[in-house]
């Protein structure tokens, strides 16, 4: 079946390669991404173009996640046009290298804002819509960092991931009654293929940051990304997490899951985050809502 898709975070890296995977896939997929008029338009044109070459049906579409006023008006805009929203993939991310003591709150609640609040400002704006259809699909991409990585520097990153998560995972219980289905796709450390290092957010304090570039942590970050990189193996293809999410997008109701775990370096979270989905479903069969644990069927 042919779904109408919302991605965020499109430009570049997993949301891009979700792009091309999904519509390679037979769907119709909005790219969203900020300044498709601006420094982003050469993207956009790359979609259009892509679209046209391969016939298939990817349409770059302004968004601002930080902004609600922005999301608003592209998912109504999807809504006119496509008359319908099958799946939201929240991809938009963004990280930061770096000691933690460097950074502002002003930065932490940047890297909050990205990766944990515009979630919750796509999901205002679009699950009216799936709610009164009776059916959607949220697929979170989340990161195995939320659970069981360990390296320093990467702190607020992290944290807001691990946020994010959470809010997954509630969102897949509060949801569920409406036919509503959740996903979360966990890729671990991928150093190729992706621009999360390359871009990552650099400390505001630059005298803090020297004081760990020179004191006894003088070797931590490069210990930290040589050490990263030594766990990835040459051939881990960050193209299996846009796989995952097609895999996912196409499975039948109700036989979706809600994670999968893309990790090559092997950190640990897929045993810390079975442990704790094991204790979530016996809490909620514990608590008389086992119902949760599933989408509900909703009549045609």
């Amino acid at each position: 079946m042919k779904e109408v898709i919302i991605i965020t975070g499109a430009s570049s890296g997993f949301g891009q390669m979700t792009a091309h995977a999904l519509g390679r896939a037979g769907h119709i997929v909005y790219a969203t991404m900020r300044q498709t008029e601006g420094r982003n338009k050469p993207k956009a044109d790359d979609y259009r173009s892509l679209s046209q070459a391969e016939n298939i049906d990817i349409r770059p579409l302004e968004m601002d996640v930080s902004d609600q006023a922005s999301v608003d008006k592209a998912i109504d805009a999807v809504l006119v046009e496509a008359g319908r929203i099958d799946v939201v993939v929240h991809n938009a991310g963004h990280m930061n290298l770096g000691p933690t003591e460097a950074f502002s709150v002003e930065q932490l609640a940047q890297m909050y804002d990205v990766n944990t609040l515009s979630t919750q400002r796509v999901n205002l704006a679009v699950l009216p819509h799936l709610r009164k259809q009776g059916k959607g699909l949220l697929v979170w991409v989340s990161s195995s960092s939320a659970k069981a990585n360990w390296s320093p520097y990467l702190a607020p990153y992290f944290a807001a991931k691990a946020g994010m998560e959470q809010l997954a995972v509630s969102y897949s219980a509060e949801l569920a009654r409406f036919g509503i289905e959740t996903s979360i796709i966990v890729p671990g450390a991928f150093t190729k293929g992706t621009n999360h290092f390359a871009h990552a957010m650099e400390p505001a304090y630059g005298d803090t940051a020297a004081l760990y570039a020179n004191g006894p942590t003088a070797d931590l970050q490069d210990k930290v990304l040589e050490g990263t990189m030594s766990l990835v193996p040459d051939d881990a293809d960050p193209a299996l997490v846009a796989d995952a999410i097609v895999e996912v997008v196409n499975a039948p109701f109700g036989q979706r899951p809600l994670r999968i775990t893309i990790d090559p370096s092997q950190d640990g979270s897929e045993i810390v985050a079975s442990v704790q989905d094991r204790i979530r479903e016996d809490t909620l069969r514990r608590i008389g809502l086992a119902d949760l644990l599933h989408p509900a069927k909703q009549q045609a």
